[in-house]
Order: structure tokens, then C-alpha cells, then sequence
């Protein structure tokens, strides 16, 4: 999919563009002033950086993931001796990997494929702090000397350097996630840390056995490390394209509705927007947002096993027992695929009263009543509900405690406030 260069919205994006920018064109002018140390170590990590970022990719739907380029660049930003005889500066760290990835980033620009450029200042802010936190805590004349006192001086600066960069673009991430989702600083923070524990500290990892390696054997240790780097990045990609057509399979699925006349066009696609701002709302996880979203989508589905379809798609119009009998058999149908097991168990119980299910039952998961108030917004202000947001509310409201679960409508009345509009 070509989406090309996208600055997104103004706000927190816009401050990051700005401020890598910024720290890359200081050490530019500052390197450039006192020249290049090392020119073949520089000229190779920067080369590794490069084709990082050439061959980025998406694990998920939020950001790219450009995890040779990371690694290349902590990497970088760790050498120290015997191999070296000057190891570069923090300005020199911050030139050359502002610089290679530029290089990275224009043939996939040209190409017309999908960049981000928050997300390359955000990760070039993340190692300029590793640079000047391992910097700080190992000066120049600190090397692999033989020594385990130095070994493990360098060892633990290293360990500190690539936990400050994680951690940095994790509060930078969470903030960006706070500004465009509305979702809680801290369940923001929790989830970008989470990732850092997984998919990050790998290329921290990474980056600390590129720097060790390096410093020790010289410019044949980069190809041995990036091998493994390459196997991983193929390993993700194949993951990321095995999401991406199981989404595209439950979307398809969702369609079957309203292609069947039993929900109007839109209507489930309008239901899981709604549904995962309520949840971001909520700071729900993002494997439960991802339940949520396809539990959303498929939540009309059994009703495919119903004689007549409701007019509009308006299954509020229907009896309590159609509605519990037709989510029991989307129920069914789902967990017949052997992988949404989960995503079954929401959809079970998302036409439950909240009186009788999760006021007495904390088992129900949250997400059945998200997508229980999302669907009865969805019908009173959709496309065939024509009720305005705030006598949807008010109509919801009559509801809370008996059919509506209030911690969701509370929510939902955060989210509608804040402007969401189908």
C-alpha cells in the first residue's frame, strides 16, 4: 500500500519533526567543523543504517519497525576500542545517523512506499540520548582493555545506554498515543513499554553485541551480527503479513451482513470505531483492543441464522431472545475458526442486559458491554437512525445500570464530547 510521507496532524508530531531535526542539523554543523573520526566504521554502520531503513516494515497498524537501522545505529553509538583509536562523539553519532537516514528514507520515498517521519525523528531522538548516556558513563578512554573491571564498566554503561533510548521513545510514543487515541497517559506508557520489553530490547540486544563485537574484531564482526538481524526481519515480516490478511479476513466476514441485507452498509465498520475509541477511552491493552475491534466488526453475524433480516439493520427492534439467540450463533460461527475463541466469548455475551450479566458476573469481559452500547449508538445516530449525539445519549442514559454497563457509557460520554463523529 502506498501511502508516502505523512506528517499526520499538528501537535506532538510536529514538536518531534522539529526537534530531531533540529538535534541532526547541530551535530551536522558540529561534526562537520571538527571532521570525521574513523571514516571506515562510520561508512559502514551508516550503510547499515541506510538499508535499515530501506527495508523497514509495519509489525502493526500504529508505526514501522526498522529494526537493522536500530540496531546499526545503538550499535554505533556503543564503539569503543582496541579496534578503534578515536571512537566517535555523541555529535558524530547523532551526524551519521541523521544523515544515513536520510539515505535510507529517500529511495522509499521515490519508490512511493510508506515512511514516517515522526517516527524516524523519534528514533533518532532515542539514540542520540543512548549516545550521550553511554558517553557520560563511559568516557573515550575507557575500552575493551582485558580488564573485567572495564568489561563490566562497559557491559552495564551499555545496558543503561540502550534502556534510556527505550525508555525515551516509549514516554515520547505514549504521549503521541495520549494526544491522537485520548488514551490515558499511563495505560499508554504500559503498552509502549511492553513493546520495548519485546520487539525492543531485542534490538537493544542487538546493538549491544554489534558494539561489543566490533570494538573487539573489528569491521568483520558487523556482517556476523546482521545475519541473524536479517532472519529476524524476515521472521516479522512474514508475521505482519499473516496479520494483515487475518484482518482482512474478518473484515470480509463482517461485510456478510450487510451484503445479506441484515445490517446497513457501513454499520459494523461504524460499531468498531466507535467500540475502539471507547477502549482506547478505557486504556484497554492492545490485545484486547484488537479482540474488541474484531468482536465489533462480527457481532452481527448470527444474525444471518435469523428468518428475516430488521429493517435497516436495527437489531434493537428486535425481541431480547432473538437478539441473545442470534449472538450465541455468531458465537458458535466464530469459534469455528479454532483462533478467535476470545473474540467469541465478547460477542456471546454483547446483547446481555448489564443488570444480569456483568453486574453479577465479573467473567463477562468489559468488551461485550463496549460493544453493546457501541451498537446502540451506532443505530440511534447512524445512517438510518437520524438522532442527534445528544438525545442518543440521553436515550442511552435511560439505560444505564439495567441494559448499559455505566463505566462504558460514562466513557462513551467522554468520547462523544470530545467531538467523535462517524
Amino acid at each position: 500500500m502506498t501511502e508516502g510521507l505523512e506528517l499526520r496532524r499538528m501537535g506532538s508530531g510536529v514538536v518531534i519533526v522539529l526537534a530531531g531535526a533540529g538535534v541532526a542539523l547541530t551535530a551536522i554543523i558540529v561534526t562537520a567543523q571538527h571532521g570525521v573520526t574513523e571514516w571506515s566504521f562510520a561508512l559502514t554502520f551508516g550503510l547499515l543504517i541506510a538499508v535499515g531503513e530501506m527495508v523497514q516494515f509495519r509489525v502493526d497498524r500504529s508505526r514501522n519497525r526498522a529494526p537493522i537501522a536500530t540496531s546499526a545505529a545503538l550499535g554505533y553509538a556503543m564503539l569503543r576500542g582496541p579496534s578503534l583509536d578515536i571512537p566517535p562523539d555523541v555529535a558524530q553519532i547523532v551526524a551519521v545517523t541523521a544523515v544515513a537516514t536520510i539515505a535510507g528514507i529517500v529511495p522509499r520515498a521515490t519508490a512511493g512506499l510508506w515512511w514516517d517521519v515522526v517516527v524516524s525523528c523519534r528514533r533518532g531522538l532515542s539514540v542520540a540520548c543512548a549516545a550521550a548516556v553511554f558517553a557520560g558513563l563511559a568516557p573515550a578512554r575507557v575500552n575493551w582493555s582485558g580488564e573485567w573491571q572495564d568489561a563490566l564498566w562497559l557491559g552495564g554503561a551499555m545496558v543503561l545506554a540502550v534502556l534510556s533510548a527505550g525508555t525515551t521513545d516509549a514516554l515520547i510514543g505514549a504521549g503521541q498515543a495520549t494526544e491522537r487515541y485520548n488514551k490515558p497517559f499511563p495505560a499508554a506508557l504500559r503498552d509502549e513499554l511492553v513493546v520495548m520489553s519485546r520487539i525492543g530490547m531485542a534490538m537493544g540486544i542487538s546493538g549491544v553485541l554489534l558494539a561489543a563485537s566490533t570494538s573487539l574484531l573489528g569491521l568483520w564482526a558487523p556482517p556476523l551480527v546482521v545475519v541473524p538481524l536479517l532472519l529476524t526481519q524476515f521472521a516479522f515480516r512474514r508475521f505482519a503479513s499473516a496479520q494483515r490478511t487475518y484482518r482482512t479476513t474478518v473484515r470480509s466476514m463482517a461485510r456478510s451482513t450487510e451484503i445479506a441485507g441484515f445490517s446497513s452498509p457501513g454499520q459494523n465498520a461504524r460499531t468498531a470505531s466507535l467500540a475502539v475509541a471507547i477502549g482506547n477511552d478505557l486504556g484497554l491493552t492492545p490485545a484486547r483492543m484488537e479482540a474488541l475491534e474484531y468482536a465489533a466488526l462480527l457481532s452481527g453475524v448470527g444474525q444471518l441464522a435469523l428468518a428475516d433480516p430488521s429493517p435497516g439493520g436495527a437489531s434493537l427492534l428486535r425481541s431480547r431472545e432473538e437478539r441473545q439467540q442470534a449472538a450465541e450463533i455468531g458465537a458458535s460461527i466464530i469459534e469455528r475458526s479454532g483462533v478467535l475463541d476470545h473474540v467469541a466469548e465478547i460477542v456471546r455475551h454483547s446483547n446481555d442486559p448489564y443488570r444480569h450479566g456483568r453486574a453479577n458476573n465479573l467473567a463477562i469481559p468489559l468488551e461485550s458491554g463496549i460493544v453493546n452500547v457501541a451498537l446502540a449508538y451506532e443505530q440511534l445516530v447512524g445512517e438510518d437512525g437520524g438522532q442527534t449525539p445528544a438525545k442518543a445519549m440521553e436515550n442511552i442514559g435511560l439505560g444505564i445500570g439495567a441494559e448499559y454497563d455505566p463505566v462504558v457509557v460514562e466513557s462513551l460520554r467522554r468520547v462523544v464530547g470530545r467531538g467523535f463523529r462517524f
